[in-house]
């Protein structure tokens, strides 16, 4: 049985049962935060590490949630901010003399099976050679199937300017992959 927002905010709310509430919210939400925060870290490792961190905000920060948004809503902008910072610290670790999208690129490629199709490799470069506002949007809109209105709340961007990021975003990957594609 599936626990429902409600039941999950209303045990979150009593410190009696907020034990339980944690373990009802990591349930529901552990599988699609992950693959959230995966397509922007790319590292499973550290991947893992910051879906931890977003429960732990999550749970210590529970009582600024307020109702206005939906529970995923606002867990999703804390595992978005969370993994924007994870990416921050790699790029500031980064050698001045390395290509922090190199080494991002490499990640990409070197978590990809072997066997996998070459139009996918080019996905996944093409995504991490965007700029961080339009990967951002990109992957909620294609992966996450998350409407505007939604990534508008996550991100804290208007529908407009998300439209636009998107359209951007999906022009660049297709010359990415048009230039880049070996027939």
């Amino acid at each position: 049985m599936k626990i429902k927002d409600a039941e999950i905010i209303t045990l979150m709310q009593n410190p009696r049962t907020q034990e339980k509430g944690v373990r009802a919210l990591m349930d529901a939400y552990q599988s699609r935060l992950y693959w959230h925060i995966r397509r922007i870290i790319v590292d499973g490792d550290l991947a893992q590490d910051t879906l931890q961190e977003t429960f732990i905000k999550a749970y210590q920060n529970f009582h600024q949630f307020k109702n206005d948004s939906q529970l995923y809503t606002w867990l999703y902008r804390i595992a978005t901010n969370e993994a924007l910072q994870q990416v921050n610290k790699l790029k500031k670790m980064q050698k001045t003399d390395e290509d922090p999208e190199y080494y991002m690129q490499n990640l990409v490629a070197d978590n990809v099976s072997s066997d996998a199709e070459e139009i996918q490799i080019l996905l996944q470069n093409a995504i991490q050679s965007l700029p961080e506002k339009q990967k951002l949007v990109f992957m909620m809109r294609y992966y996450d199937d998350l409407p505007y209105e939604e990534i508008s709340k996550i991100v804290d961007m208007s529908v407009g300017t998300l439209k636009t990021n998107y359209h951007y975003a999906k022009q660049k990957i297709e010359e990415y992959i048009k230039e880049n594609y070996e027939k």
